[in-house]
């Protein structure tokens, strides 16, 4: 049987308990042990594919293309596995899931209710598609204390106590604030957070104590004392400049010890190999050099919205030993503005970055900075959106097209960009119409692109054929491909069946790219995607 490690969060949301699983399950990964990782999140929007990144932060797509939270990407990034559907779950699929069985007469007339059908859905969900896995570990999304998860603390208490106190460890993440008047570490949040846990009938095993400084042996005692834990149980989460030393500095503070010892498999468990971890901080301590992408887009107000693409752009870097300091810019900025003004605003940067986004604010803002990239000779890369408004720019300057548009902004337009109304899914024929349902009808998931030799695509991956992850529902036309291609523009990528364009390039130009897919989601510290890896070359120039 697979040990289960049950990850909760208190006092305070975004405390990284995500960040943490993952690098728990890096630190037993370098022991040896096969690692698993699942998160429940308990709102009741079926995925979060259909909530604002302002909101939410980024949605992460899988290989298999489920919509998830944002740390399923820490979680693929930190032990380079890929999350698959059945590792993510939300307390509206919860609950979707069960009435559907009510529906059917599953349940044979019973009364359906929270406890046991809701929590045995749960565990269900908990204990599904294990194949060998060693460790379970379960991220508890939200808050303890939410209305939302109190549910999902039931079920995850039922659980241990069905396989067993001693396969089961509970780790609760909290924060130690500092008061700066009075120049100590508070711990009296981290005291309530575990009561309400305990509450709730689970008692922590593992107290993990965010915080800006060091903790001191007096207030470590203090917490074991009144959270009934051993001092040793007590960890301390430091503030860190870059995530990827977490694992390192969990290392440190005996956390892999402790939760080995909790299993009893420290004894027979080997020794960490924490090499790979130790040269990224290697490099990150001695950067070669320095660049500037600019990062023209919609949602620069939040990070998370962008997290992917933040950290793939940091594994671009870590393979060419540069550093690369981002320039966020609003698209709206640029909308209206005098050519000056554009060239004050996207002047001095090595490289221009248009994202993915949905919508019709801002477009226009990217497209005049497609247009200065193109034309000022800076590398540009366009992912998803930022690949339809460079065809558009492109379109409408060279070709002199100047209505042209996609049908997602403008309906009365010339239609470079348009709603997808079918397309090939694993052999199966998916359909989508203006009226379908917003959520979980993107073209989701991983799709093989066929790349012309020759090109700039081809040289940057060096193979015919690839496959790269989707979320979109409007694609380029086709029928401008010679056109284009009489221009310097060329479709260098596409589709197996020729039909729909995935990657456009810019020919005599240093690097000018647009990929219709999310290269942000495959990159990894350890291995970083191609193309980041080329744009953050040519950016070094």
């Amino acid at each position: 049987m697979p040990k289960y490690i049950f990850v909760t969060g208190g006092v305070v949301s975004s405390l990284g308990k995500g960040i943490a699983s993952a690098s728990i399950g890096a630190l037993l990964q370098s022991r040896g042990y096969k690692v698993r990782i699942r998160k429940l999140d308990p709102y009741l929007n079926i995925d979060p594919g259909t909530m604002s990144p302002h909101q939410h932060g980024e949605v992460f797509v899988t290989e298999d293309g489920a919509e998830t939270d944002l740390d399923l990407g820490h979680y693929e990034r930190f032990l380079g596995i890929h999350p698959h559907k059945t590792d993510s779950i939300s307390g509206g699929k919860i609950y979707f899931n069960v009435l559907t069985k009510e529906r059917r007469g599953d349940y044979l007339g019973a009364t359906v209710q929270s406890i046991p059908h809701i929590t045995d859905e749960i565990k269900e969900f908990i204990s599904s598609d294990i194949t060998d896995e060693d460790f379970i570990i379960c991220e508890i999304g939200g808050t303890v204390g939410d209305i939302e998860g109190l549910i999902f603390l039931e079920a995850i208490r039922q659980f241990a106590n069905d396989i067993g106190r001693e396969n089961a460890l509970f780790i609760h993440l909290t924060l130690l604030p500092y008061i700066k008047t009075a120049g100590e570490l508070k711990t009296k949040p981290s005291q309530h957070s575990v009561k309400t846990l305990l509450e709730a009938g689970i008692q922590a095993d593992i107290l993990m104590c965010r915080s800006s400084m060091p903790m001191s042996d007096s207030e470590r005692k203090k917490l074991a004392l009144f959270c009934n834990l051993v001092p040793e149980d007590v960890i301390v989460a430091l503030d860190l400049d870059n995530i990827y030393k977490i694992p390192l500095s969990y290392h440190k503070e005996g956390l892999d010890v402790r939760v080995l010892e909790h299993f009893g498999m420290l004894s027979s468990s080997r020794e960490p190999d924490l090499s790979r971890w130790e040269e990224i901080v290697e490099v990150m301590e001695h950067w070669e050099r320095e660049v500037t992408i600019g990062i023209v887009g919609k949602y620069c107000g939040l990070q998370d919205a962008y997290k992917s693409l933040n950290e793939a752009l940091f594994h671009a870097g870590l393979a060419n030993r540069c550093k690369v300091k981002l320039k966020w810019i609003e698209s709206e900025r640029l909308e209206g503005k005098t050519s000056s003004t554009v060239e004050e605003i996207l002047s001095n940067l090595d490289g221009i970055l248009v994202p993915g986004g949905f919508g019709y604010r801002g477009v226009e803002g990217k497209i005049i900075a497609a247009r200065y990239a193109r034309e000022h000779k800076i590398p540009y890369l366009g992912i998803c959106l930022g690949m339809q408004v460079a065809a558009i720019e492109i379109v409408r300057d060279i070709l002199g097209i100047q209505d042209a548009n996609s049908t997602e902004f403008v309906k009365e337009c010339t239609p470079l960009i348009a709603l997808m109304h079918e397309w090939d899914q694993g052999g199966l024929k998916q359909k989508r119409h203006e009226g379908s349902d917003k959520g979980g009808t993107l073209r989701l998931g991983s799709y093989p692109c066929i790349l012309t030799k020759g090109t700039l695509a081809w040289n940057i991956y060096s193979q015919d054929k690839i496959y790269e992850r989707h979320r979109h529902r409007y694609e380029m036309d086709i029928n401008y491909e010679q056109e284009l291609a009489k221009k310097g523009v060329l479709i260098s990528g596409k589709s197996p069946d020729g039909v729909l364009p995935e990657i456009i390039e810019v020919k005599d130009h240093p690097f000018f790219i647009g990929v219709q897919f999310h290269p942000e989601f495959k990159s990894q510290p350890f291995s970083a995607h191609p193309l980041f890896r080329a744009f953050i070359k040519a950016s070094i120039g």
